[in-house]
């Protein structure tokens, strides 16, 4: 089993805080004049490396995004209107051959396929969860192959008709970009991971001009992490991709929607609130949907080469009903986001889209789950819009899109800003967190897993996304280390120090040993003094078996470095030395102690209390002016304690 990384921010411990220990229900923390080696953030110079190289990864990310949105047009064009075209043009908008509405996604289907089967099997998929496997086993290395792949094979999914985006390949296809440079230089495993991301989120922020909503995808889904040394590199990388974006595909909004002065108010938010549980619920049954689709061709007896073509048939059947659910369907998104759409195209596009897109999605063919997001979300929120008072042109439509964002991706902060950038329609974000917060809870209490992390799982992995404070990186060595360790002398015999420690409290795994001068020179376990020996090793001196002092930590250190210590050099324990006087042991320092800062931890989680007393009941008197009946006065103050 794997486990992502914690997010860890900043804690604040008062400077003046006094030493604790753990004692009943808390721990306190403290920082010593010491301390102040320690900062807000652990940054070195090589942020600024890994920085100069993302500036690159995202214009090419950008060129990247450029050619795929290019090659989804060409293959379009071919396809269904039989023109050498580049253009992104819809599937559906002139009546075809129903044979060939029928037949195309097949083939595209078989294509892919077979892309899949010779040439590599991580094409298949949507890939944000590609990148994220690549990122949490692969050491964030991505072949070069999957790079030219991704993009193809996404172009003639989506240009055959498939209801698919072009951002889960360009994520893909971004990352690959980031990872293979990274591969060429000498960089670690953490420094790759964030050239990836960069070239993830450059390209997303290339695709639909949103580099607010990127960085935030690339914190939320892909980084597991909010640190300098990443964040500053993934936002040069998205930076440098939006101004490419600009030069090539212009700065506008890909849905501008002319929302100046919506009439907001507390019954909007009450609505949205409504909005939210919808589009969580909707969120709930297209992820179930797409998985209970990717087990039943699991189930079938025939190799998985073949389902995308399945799923093609699949695709033919629903374009055949609703044409308009073919492709990416950027402009009945613009028709949804503006209020444009027809009831029967909103009927036609939440029903059909989400039937076609969840069945071809599970069977493993290649193509992005933002665009079909974006339609099923606002073709949700335009059919609200009927019957919903009117507060501006596409605003239940924009309130639907962010809600379904926010639940099936679990990211709501993501949902509500590309729902901004997509529109410009700024003055309806306080509506659109309502609506997208609360089908993210919705759906965070419904599904263990999100539609991404889903398939994670079925890999075998575990990611977690509850992003917390790490419990060891606020309390220090002297809140936890045992101070009452005895200091052996080198020149002491064996048996006398066993006879002495027999009668001790308390029994440590670890000794301090002194020298002469009462500095330290080595160490020895308590196992090494007691173990069965022979009369002529009993009668040695504890400098015989004595080892060297292999890691040392300091009364200022925090527990997550010293865990770390421990992780580098395989042991479990530590002495203590002050930092001014590193050859003077204060103490020891060993897992159950980092344990403790845990176990406080798991208590402020669960353990429950009232802090403020309850309120005092007036005391009721009776007609003839005495008491009534009751306690006694003694029973009624014992009871407001």
């Amino acid at each position: 089993m794997l486990y992502a990384s914690y997010w860890y921010p900043a804690t604040v411990v008062p400077a003046d805080a006094g030493a604790g220990h753990l004692a009943g229900d808390g721990m306190s923390a403290k920082v010593s004049p010491a301390g102040r080696h320690l900062g807000d953030f652990a940054v070195t110079p090589r942020m600024l490396l890994i920085t100069a190289w993302a500036l690159p990864v995202g214009v090419v990310s950008a060129l990247a995004a450029w050619g795929l949105l290019h090659l989804i047009g060409l293959v379009t064009n071919l396809v269904f209107y039989r023109r050498a075209a580049t253009g992104l043009v819809a599937p559906g908008l002139v009546h075809h051959d129903p044979l060939l509405v029928l037949t195309a996604p097949v083939a595209g289907g078989l294509v892919i396929g077979m892309m899949a089967r010779f040439g590599s099997e991580k094409i298949r998929g949507h890939g944000m969860p590609e990148a994220i496997e690549a990122i949490l086993t692969g050491g964030s290395k991505v072949s070069p192959r999957v790079a030219l792949l991704k993009p193809v094979s996404a172009a003639i999914s989506i240009g055959t008709g498939g209801p698919f985006g072009a951002e889960g390949p360009i994520i893909m296809t971004g990352g690959a970009i980031g990872s293979i440079l990274a591969q060429a230089l000498r960089l670690s495993a953490d420094e790759r991971k964030t050239l990836l991301v960069a070239g993830a989120a450059g390209g997303m922020a290339a695709t639909f001009n949103s580099p607010l909503a990127a960085v935030l995808l690339a914190v939320e889904l892909l980084l597991f992490e909010w640190r300098p040394r990443s964040f500053v590199p993934v936002v040069a990388s998205v930076s440098t991709a939006t101004v490419a974006r600009w030069v090539l595909l212009g700065g506008a909004a890909i849905f501008p929607v002319p929302v100046t002065q919506p009439h907001l108010s507390g019954w909007v938010d009450a609505l949205c609130v409504l909005s939210g549980v919808t589009g969580g619920l909707l969120a709930v049954a297209a992820t179930a949907l797409v998985y209970l689709a990717e087990d039943a061709f699991a189930r079938l007896p025939i190799h998985w080469m073949w389902w995308p073509a399945i799923g093609g048939l699949a695709i033919g059947l629903g374009g055949l009903v609703e044409p308009r659910a073919l492709g990416v369907g950027y402009d009945v998104i613009d028709e949804l986001l503006t209020g444009r759409a027809g009831l029967a195209l909103i009927i036609g596009i939440l029903v059909v889209k989400t039937l076609m897109w969840s069945l071809s999605l599970g069977s493993g063919t290649s193509g992005g789950v933002l665009a079909p997001i974006f339609m099923i979300g606002g073709a949700l929120g335009a059919l609200e819009g009927r019957w919903l008072p009117t507060v501006a042109p596409g605003f239940w439509a924009m309130a639907g899109l962010a809600a379904v964002v926010g639940g099936v991706m679990r990211s709501p902060l993501t949902g509500v800003v590309f729902t901004l950038e997509l529109t410009h329609a700024w003055a309806t974000a306080p509506a659109l967190l309502v609506a997208s917060t609360t089908a993210y809870a919705l759906s965070a209490v419904m599904l263990k897993r999100s539609m991404l992390t889903e398939k994670i799982a079925r890999r075998g992995l575990h990611l977690t996304r509850d992003y917390t404070t790490d419990p060891l990186e606020t309390f220090f060595v002297d809140d936890v280390m045992a101070t009452n360790v005895p200091v052996l002398n080198g020149q002491d015999h064996v048996g006398d120090v066993v006879a002495r420690l027999s009668r001790a409290e308390e029994v440590h795994p670890l000794y301090p040993v002194a020298g002469p001068d009462g500095g330290l020179v080595g160490v020895v376990t308590h196992g090494d003094l007691t173990r069965p020996a022979v009369a002529g090793e009993r009668a040695g001196t504890v400098a015989d078996l004595m080892c060297p002092v292999g890691v040392m930590a300091h009364p200022d250190d925090t527990l997550r470095h010293v865990a770390y210590l421990f992780a580098e050099h395989g042991t479990t324990h530590a002495p203590v030395v002050e930092r001014a006087a590193p050859h003077r042991p204060t103490g020891l320092v060993s897992l159950p102690h980092l344990l403790r800062a845990r176990l406080h931890d798991l208590t402020e989680e669960r353990h429950r209390q009232r802090v403020l007393p309850a309120p005092r009941h007036p005391v009721r008197r009776s007609r003839a002016g005495g008491r009534g009946p009751g306690r006694r006065p003694s029973e009624r103050t014992n009871a407001g304690r």
